[in-house]
């Protein structure tokens, strides 16, 4: 069940962080208020993971996915375009997730 809130936390981290990008600065309030509502529940759902999985894997998880696919909604809703050095950043994150997840006796 910790790696289902897990996912969850982590869908809810990329939700407001895409509301806050549409807040304009917190100046809007509804994109504002779903950001709020939305890393709050994020941050719910992970201090529930941290009972059962290590602060260090947990938060490595939840911060390098949400880095991912905050970067994808980026480019899909905002035009934001990365460089190569960012896709290749990226890309170390991606595969220091799947390290942790593969090989981590702590996971």
């Amino acid at each position: 069940m910790h790696w289902l809130y897990l996912a969850i936390a982590i869908m809810f981290e990329t939700l407001g962080t895409t509301a806050l990008k549409a807040s304009d600065g917190m100046t809007r309030l509804f994109p504002a208020t779903g950001a709020i509502l939305a890393y709050a529940l994020s941050f719910w759902l992970l201090s529930l993971v941290l009972r059962i999985i290590p602060v260090g894997v947990a938060y490595a998880i939840w911060a390098g996915l949400g880095i991912c696919l905050i970067s994808f909604l980026g480019w899909i809703i905002f035009g934001q375009k990365l460089d190569a050095p960012a896709i290749i950043g990226i890309s170390l994150i991606i595969a220091g997730i799947l390290v942790i997840n593969l090989f981590s006796a702590r996971v």
